[in-house]
């Protein structure tokens, strides 16, 4: 059978229908929406020459044998955000499916085809993303950590694992699937603006930023809001307020896509008639490169000691996470950024600001590339998310023929 993209798009809207309400899809990892959305994705692989399996994070498997046991992967999650939108993540898998449909149709392949779901990609219910490809990838260094974890209900991440057949103690045992892997594919929503601006329907990614993660914590001290001079204050907040515009211009001067945030701030005592003594603000750091990212931190520190000494306050850090940039295979990015140019005319290199499990994957050792597809508006992670159907059958088929051009080179090399 013959690669068929429209009905990818009919296939998401199904998925659509099954596991989303008004609010948009509900596919949170770990729930019995998140179980329908697995168990849909497994019927439309039903009646192929396919091996099915679990793996000990959750992960789902279809594994179509090749002449060689060398396998092309292609991967991505069926799990949303709660009110999400109709694309993220499940774009990737429908559109894995249908590939994988074509080439089992045909003729035995060179190498082994494998597609993945990754599990709890998100993160969305206990704040742990990439959990499914980190186990595989062996980087999940921080299961005591994951044990602590709990819903906003109270209910443990183990627990919720447990629910779902997986044993946390085991999770790492995922690492044997990357064992064969001799490259791996996906396919995104772009969820930002740019390939939209530059009216491009797809783009070859250059790889993930580098975040840096952090909580900053501002002490001064609580007040009379009516009785303390406006000079005589030692306000918490001047602080936070001075280093979220600061880092604004922290951003430009690095460049070259560099991206401050202060996600948040929470006051104590928070109430209009005390100055304020402590601020807690949140702050995320991003760069596709390392010593860029680094240059990021150091400012903002240096920033925030300054700012300190200005209102007669202190100043604490507290990394809250980290990951280094992950830079994709140059060959492999060849081939996408051809496959793109072939079936839409035109490509363009970009990299992504959020993470993805590409990331754990080629940081594990195996050559990766992602392809974008344009995201209207560069929303994402909200209903309001879409696309346009012919860019999305587009980005199907760039997807079917970087991985008939991955798997020509593997077997050829």
């Amino acid at each position: 059978m013959a690669l068929d993209p429209a009905r990818v798009v009919s296939q998401l809207r199904e998925l659509q229908e099954l596991t989303g309400d008004e609010n948009g899809a509900q596919r949170v990892a770990w729930t019995e929406t998140w179980d329908t959305a697995r168990a849909w994705l497994d019927g439309l692989l039903s009646g192929l020459p396919l091996e099915r399996e679990r793996d000990e994070a959750g992960n789902d498997w279809w594994t179509l044998r090749g002449d060689d046991d060398r396998a092309v992967l292609i991967g991505g999650h069926i799990d949303s955000v709660p009110n999400g939108g109709w694309l993220d993540g499940a774009l990737n898998v429908v559109a894995g499916a249908e590939v994988l449909r074509r080439i089992a149709e045909g003729a035995t392949p060179p190498l082994t085809v494998r597609l993945v779901n990754w599990a709890d990609e998100e993160g969305a219910r206990f704040g742990r993303s990439l959990f499914g490809s980190s186990a595989a990838s062996g980087s999940m260094a921080d299961q005591d950590e994951l044990r602590e974890l709990k819903d906003r209900d109270g209910v443990s991440l183990p627990d919720a694992l447990a629910a779902s057949g997986v044993d946390l103690d085991r999770a790492l045992e995922a690492r044997s699937q990357l064992e064969s892997a001799a490259a791996y594919l996906e396919l995104h929503i772009e969820q930002g603006p740019v390939l939209e601006s530059m009216g491009l329907p797809l783009g070859a990614v250059l790889g993930t930023y580098g975040v840096e993660r952090w909580r900053i914590t501002w002490t001064g001290q609580a007040a009379h809001a009516g009785s303390t001079p406006m000079d005589k204050r030692r306000d918490a907040l001047a602080g936070a307020a001075k280093l979220a515009l600061e880092i604004r211009e922290i951003a430009a001067r690095v460049g070259n896509g560099a991206v401050c945030t202060s996600g948040g701030v929470i006051c104590k005592p928070g109430i209009v008639t005390s100055v304020v003594e402590t601020a807690e603000q949140l702050l995320d750091q991003r760069h596709l490169d390392a010593s860029s990212l680094a240059e990021l931190l150091d400012a903002a520190q240096a920033a925030s000691w300054r700012f300190a000494q200005e209102e007669n306050i202190e100043v604490d850090w507290e990394r809250i996470w980290s990951i280094e940039p992950i830079l994709f295979d140059p060959s492999l990015i060849d081939l996408c950024d051809e496959a793109c140019r072939e079936v839409a005319g035109v490509s363009h290199r970009l990299p992504s600001g959020p993470l993805h499990d590409a990331a754990e994957v080629a940081r594990a050792g195996v050559p990766t590339v992602m392809i974008f597809v344009q995201s209207l508006r560069g929303l994402s992670h909200t209903k309001l998310e879409d696309t346009r159907e012919e860019h999305l059958e587009l980005s199907v088929q760039a997807l079917d023929r970087l991985a008939d051009a991955t798997i020509a080179r593997v077997a050829g090399g």
